[in-house]
């Protein structure tokens, strides 16, 4: 790597695309960079004076920097982000053509919203909506060959002030769960924290696919993924994929997009093979939430661009090829303090660390108590299909803690004397290699919410999901769990028992009452959903399933209450995921009855005829040549075979038929979404099953389109 004044090409252009803390510090007014500082980290209006000398400092910057326009950049309810671009360009009173940019423009935007998403907040004629400038994620540059937008992140509502974005409830959330966790702090004898914030690192799986065959698969560019392919004899079995040499055409890819990544201040620092057969990762160091999720965001859009131009097509569906591995995005969680540093950091001994193990259990507590509304928090159509399916995280939310951490709370639980033992070593006798220090806990990846050292790793989350949904939602019923603690113990100490004895007191209670959601095994087993069924946790496999506890009162309750969402809001929202859950079937659907029509059928009949043309050939010839009985049976059964299964598929595809016509004749969007997953997703199944068998049956000259044999293992 090129070297810049001593640096590295990434630490000299780390951030040099974006209008982050050194920049504002540099061309700001101290008495402005210091306003805007108040307003990121302490939630202070900024004054119209000062947002105007912010906007003006920020175009010059941008012009500077090659930007003739600039948008608000926010992120919609359609999984995406979304930019209105306008011209850094005015008039002045003299009717001359001038550079411009106000605070005003800064801070508020309309973007027409008829078109985006609301879930029936408004109607569709109501166009008005507004974006506002979140001033805690750094504006930056996207380039394109030849021009340069300025970005700045937004949060975008209704006209009358509703959410129509992820981007604003996560921020409730985050507010919600500081003023909860700090209270709590300041209970625990900690008065000097006045913000707690969480943290996040979100792994990005995908696959990239060559573009010309990706193109040839109408299923891969209408859905993203294949609703038809029978496996190659070789596919992950062998598990050298995982962790192997990295392609090299792959690893110039991997170069361009961090390259990319880091002038827009994204610290993408891992990068590997997956298990799957073109399956990538990319993970950065954590950042705090709402940062995160904005990068995450750009990780997935610079990924797909840089895909492009090299002759890939990138693919971030849960379950793009039936039979291997899907994609998550495994949502690395902490919790940390202003003071205090990071609650979820267990030190040597965390048997006698307090603030890590209420906070530990406060976590457990509000996995156990809000199960469901995680696993709806996590729901898409993509997902249903990778959820439990041998290789990611069932859809039953579980813990897992590691031997030393589930020790603990057992003893804690029982009243006895706890000591971890201190830091364990590994010593593998070989005088070359030192002793390795072993981790606190293993890694369960078959875990869907696992400890790992100071964070949890929430691992459902499916690969294609903006992650500000789901941390959402975790933000918030960990907001509930720490105040139903903090009640606790503060009733407790009302009775005159001193802290550590109440906090113990409390600590015993939680650990015994979250105890089912507890789970050190293996999550892919049979056993497991028995057990899971017994200790009463929920196990939803389909996203109108999941999708239920959002009529549940107690769930509404608890996000009206922070504040995060309104009755309205959850409203929308659940019409929305139903709704687009409702549409991406009904494509999938129709995109493979008429691949059935117009490529498979034609190919299998094509060759049934030539088959049938031989046999006849056959029997024409058979006396004179003396061909044996046998061989006259064994082509005629070929032959009749070929025939039931090319028969089975027609079936199957005019069931599939009546099965999409029926989809929206009659009954609400619930009742919609039932069929989906009750009747058209089976219907779906039971063509693929016929239409796969088919595959490995004709000639593969005749097959109209790229096999997985081509797709998993060419570039």
């Amino acid at each position: 790597m090129s070297q810049t004044n001593g640096l590295s090409s990434a630490a000299a252009n780390f951030g040099k695309l974006t209008f982050n803390k050194a920049v504002m510090e540099a061309r700001l007014p101290k008495h402005v960079f210091d306003s805007l500082m108040q307003t990121i980290h302490s939630g202070e209006t900024l004054n119209a004076e000062h947002a105007g000398i912010i906007a003006e400092t920020l175009k010059q910057w941008a012009v500077e920097n090659g930007a003739t326009h600039y948008c608000h950049w926010f992120q919609p309810m359609t999984g995406s982000t979304a930019e209105k671009h306008d011209a850094f360009i005015a008039f002045d009173k003299q009717g001359n053509l001038i550079e411009k940019f106000s605070g005003s423009q800064l801070i508020q935007a309309e973007p027409d919203a008829s078109s985006f998403p609301s879930g029936g907040i408004r109607s569709t004629f109501e166009a008005r909506g507004y974006t506002a400038w979140d001033p805690s994620s750094p504006a930056f540059l996207m380039r394109s060959a030849s021009s340069a937008t300025l970005c700045i992140p937004s949060v975008f509502i209704s006209y009358h002030g509703e959410a129509l974005d992820e981007k604003t409830p996560l921020l409730r959330s985050m507010n919600a769960l500081s003023k909860s966790a700090v209270a709590l702090l300041h209970l625990l004898g900690n008065k000097a924290a006045t913000k707690v914030t969480t943290y996040l690192g979100a792994e990005q799986e995908y696959f990239l696919i060559d573009k010309d065959l990706y193109e040839q698969r109408p299923d891969l560019v209408m859905c993203n993924r294949t609703l038809l392919g029978k496996l190659p004899p070789k596919n992950q079995q062998l598990e050298d994929h995982y962790f192997g040499s990295i392609p090299d055409c792959v690893l110039d890819f991997m170069q361009e997009v961090e390259a990319e990544l880091y002038v827009l201040g994204v610290p993408a620092k891992t990068r590997h093979n997956e298990v799957a057969p073109h399956q990538f990762e990319i993970a950065p160091i954590h950042e705090e939430t709402p940062l995160a999720a904005d990068h995450n965001l750009l990780v997935m859009e610079i990924i797909r661009k840089v895909a492009e131009r090299n002759g890939f097509a990138l693919i971030l569906h849960e379950k793009p090829f039936a039979g291997i591995n899907g994609s998550g995005k495994h949502n690395n969680w902490s919790m940390g303090a202003d003071v205090g540093g990071n609650l979820l950091d267990p030190g040597e001994t965390p048997e006698s660390n307090l603030h890590f193990l209420v906070f530990l259990v406060a976590t457990l507590k509000a996995v156990h108590k809000r199960a469901a509304v995680l696993r709806a928090a996590i729901a898409n159509p993509g997902n249903d299909h990778r959820l439990g399916a041998n290789e990611a995280p069932p859809a039953i939310m579980s813990v897992f803690l590691g031997n030393q951490l589930d020790r603990i709370l057992n003893m804690i639980e029982k009243g006895e004397e706890v000591k971890s033992g201190g830091q364990q070593y590994i010593n593998l006798g070989l005088p070359q290699i030192p002793e390795l220090s072993k981790d606190n806990t293993d890694r369960n990846r078959t875990s869907p919410f696992a400890f790992t050292g100071n964070k949890f790793e929430f691992r459902a989350v499916p690969a294609s999901m903006p992650i500000a949904v789901p941390n959402t939602i975790l933000n918030t019923v960990v907001a509930e769990a720490i105040d139903e603690l903090a009640d606790s113990i503060r009733k407790e100490l009302g009775s005159g028992t001193d802290l550590n004895a109440a906090v113990m007191t409390v600590l015993r209670k939680e650990i015994k009452a979250t105890k089912p959601i507890r789970f050190e095994g293996d999550g892919y087993s049979d056993e497991w959903v028995k057990e899971a069924k017994k200790r009463g946790l929920p196990n939803h496999k389909t996203l109108p399933d999941a999708m239920k506890i959002w009529q549940d009162q107690s769930t509404r309750a608890v996000f009206v209450k922070y504040g995060v969402f309104t009755e309205e809001e959850i409203d929308s929202r659940y019409h929305i995921r139903l709704e687009q859950y409702v549409k991406a079937i009904d494509i999938e659907a129709k995109t493979l009855h008429q691949m059935i029509k117009t490529l498979i059928l034609p190919a299998c009949i094509r060759y049934q005829s030539e088959v049938a043309d031989s046999y006849g050939s056959l029997l024409a010839v058979a006396k004179a040549a003396k061909v044996s009985a046998t061989a006259k049976a064994a082509q005629a059964t070929e032959l009749a075979e070929l025939s039931d299964d090319v028969a089975a598929l027609i079936a199957k595809t005019n069931a599939l038929e009546a099965a999409i016509q029926k989809l929206h004749k009659g009954g609400d969007l619930d009742a919609h979404a039932e069929f989906c997953a009750k009747t058209l997703l089976p219907a779906m199944k039971a063509v693929r099953d016929i239409a796969d068998k088919l595959e490995g049956e004709i000639d593969r000259d005749l097959y109209p389109m790229p096999t997985y044999d081509e797709l998993l293992f060419q570039y």
